[in-house]
């Protein structure tokens, strides 16, 4: 109930009440002036019977004053006085609308009734007396019978003042018992109005006002702080105080809202941040080694609920293999190839789980609920690579929703990267390949050789290097053409391709010119290394246009560090044990001299 209805009940209460004891108040005045007129009546009939008694002995005496004297004055008086009385009627009317009862009237009847008669005789006697027979007057007046009708007249007057002083004292009684009934009533009903009053003051200010506000005045004042773990309490009274409390509880709702809203943004701010730092050091990347790292360092950050791999398709195999991974993901393998995962077969975005139906993809090891994301990392509408993660952690649905929109821009920014670091791949290989043969060129070869120069002077390591050159070159332009020289150069390009393990250590510095690096090759191992490829050499068999061009052979020139001088003059030693190779007839291996001088040579 409300307050405002509470106190309407209230003040609704004590007007009644306050009424009502108005009321008894006005009826034990109006019973007291009942008592009053009681008396008053009271004093009234006393008044008319004690002058009707008054007249009796008054009559009485002038009438014997008259008979005994002779006296004309008691005469005059006698007849005064008797003609100043009222007749009986008149008196009973008098008294019976003064409020006499009728047991009351009779009784007072006949005390007139007997007061007429000494009228009577009192008019005999003074008639004898006028008539000088005086001893007849003296009897009437003076006789026995004329004092015992003074003394009925006496006896029916006390009567009537007896009955009148009974019904008096009973109607006074009544009247005062009334009057007390309604003080107290009246005293009981102002002792209910101000207990009511003060009930109402306890439970309305204390305990639905006083008690609530201290309340939720603390709460308000953490809620002002913005401390929304203060929690309002449950105050479910339909009033003033409980629309209160709900308003409260909804600013908290609502702050607590804001508040989400704020954390949200600042996550998305941060998430924002980290993307692009993320951005800007993948367009940094010079290697997939780098964008490796720098995808393992920010996805963990960006994607906390998710651990992940990236895949990149290897050129040579074509399998999708694991460059980098993050927070340990179990389910899927380190490669496999594209047609394996869903996502790479469409192109799109992938979940084989959740509030829609999916395959689950062949990479996964035989989980086919799990709550993993595919995401296809394509450029030019082609697939380079994949991103995959698998959820690590519980989570809303909102928080799922918003972190896979930032996976998916990490996609994007990682599939651009990637492209951009196969273009900027395909444009140095272009750069540092040689078009004819596709062994890297005199450019790839000094940043190589400056590199390995390096690396072998701080380990202390060997490091050989193999001069080629093919004997008679000119002769294969002049004779065939210089399409049969550029299939001759082919030809020896692709055997030094495959010469050694490693790729990237064959190069083609000009002309029919070859230089085959080495790392780690001992004199020995380089030697046998180099009779090899001359072997190979010797067995090449080439065609121009249908007809042979008959046997290939080359000259080589082998200087190995720290053997044959120091590493900054590697190539320079090779090229002038090549210089000897070709002065002593070519196809021929020529080592140079050692650092004692001695030399060595293999035909």
């Amino acid at each position: 109930m409300r307050l405002s209805t509470i106190t309407n009940w209230a003040y609704g209460a004590t007007v009644a009440l306050t009424l009502a004891s108005g009321t008894t108040m006005l009826l034990a005045s109006h019973v007291e002036e009942e008592e009053r007129a009681a008396v008053a009546q009271r004093a009234v009939f006393d008044q008319l019977t004690a002058t009707l008694e008054e007249d009796v002995y008054r009559l009485s005496e002038q009438a014997r004053g008259f008979v005994v004297t002779g006296n004309p004055s008691h005469m005059i008086a006698y007849r005064r006085e008797r003609a100043a009385l009222r007749t009986v009627e008149d008196r009973v009317r008098h008294l019976k609308d003064a409020g006499a009862s009728l047991a009351e009237l009779q009784a007072l009847q006949q005390a007139l009734y007997w007061a007429d008669a000494l009228l009577d005789e009192q008019d005999a006697a003074l008639k004898a007396a006028q008539q000088d027979r005086d001893a007849t007057a003296r009897a009437i007046l003076f006789g026995d019978e004329y004092g015992r009708e003074m003394d009925r007249v006496a006896s029916q007057v006390a009567k009537f003042q007896y009955m009148l002083d009974q019904r008096t004292d009973q109607a006074v009684a009544r009247a005062t018992d009334t009057s007390r009934l309604w003080r107290t009533m009246s005293e009981v009903m102002l002792g209910v109005t101000a207990l009511l009053f003060l009930c109402v003051l306890y439970f309305i200010l204390k305990q639905r006002i006083l008690h609530p506000v201290v309340r939720l005045s603390d709460v308000v004042t953490r809620l002002a702080a913005q401390d929304y773990a203060a929690i309002p309490p449950d105050l479910r009274q339909v009033d003033e105080i409980g629309d209160m409390a709900q308003a409260i509880r909804v600013f908290r709702e609502n702050g607590l809202e804001r508040q989400k809203l704020e954390q949200e943004r600042e996550r998305d701010r941060a998430s924002r941040d980290l993307l692009s730092r993320m951005t800007q050091r993948l367009q940094g990347c010079d290697t997939m080694r780098d964008l490796a790292e720098v995808v393992r360092r920010f996805t963990p950050e960006i994607a906390p609920l998710f651990a992940g791999r990236l895949y990149v398709q290897d050129s040579r195999s074509g399998l999708m293999q694991q460059a980098c991974a993050w927070g340990e993901p179990t389910l899927s393998r380190a490669d496999f190839p594209p047609s394996a995962c869903w996502a790479l077969r469409r192109g799109q975005p992938h979940r084989p789980a959740g509030s829609a139906i999916d395959i689950p993809c062949d990479h996964l090891d035989g989980v086919p609920d799990a709550a993993t994301l595919c995401m296809p990392l394509i450029a030019q509408g082609e697939s380079i690579g994949l991103l995959y993660l698998e959820r690590t952690e519980p989570a809303s649905a909102d928080d799922v929703v918003r972190t896979e929109k930032y996976i998916e821009m990490v996609g994007e920014n990682i599939g651009l990267a990637l492209a951009n670091l196969r273009l900027r791949d395909a444009l140095r290989e272009m750069a540092m390949a040689d078009a004819l043969t596709g062994l890297a060129n005199r450019r790839h070869f000094d940043e190589v050789l400056s590199y390995q120069v390096e690396q072998a002077e701080r380990q202390r390591s060997p490091l050989s290097c193999l001069m080629i050159d093919i004997d008679h070159f000119k002769h294969f332009n002049d004779e065939f053409g210089h399409d049969a020289g550029d299939a001759v150069l082919q030809a020896v390009g692709r055997v030094l391709g495959r010469a050694l393990r490693e790729k990237g250590n064959a190069f083609r510095l000009g002309g029919e010119e070859f230089v085959l690096m080495m790392p780690g090759f001992g004199p020995e191992q380089a030697l046998e290394r180099a009779a090899q490829v001359q072997q190979e050499i010797r067995d090449l068999r080439v065609d121009h246009r249908g007809k042979p061009l008959g046997p290939i052979t080359a000259s080589f020139g082998l200087a190995v560090f720290p053997d044959h001088g120091p590493a900054d003059r590697l190539l320079r030693t090779a090229d002038a044990a090549l210089l000897r190779a070709k002065r002593e007839g070519r196809d021929r291996i020529v080592v140079a001299a050692a650092r004692d001088g001695a030399a060595s040579e293999a035909a």
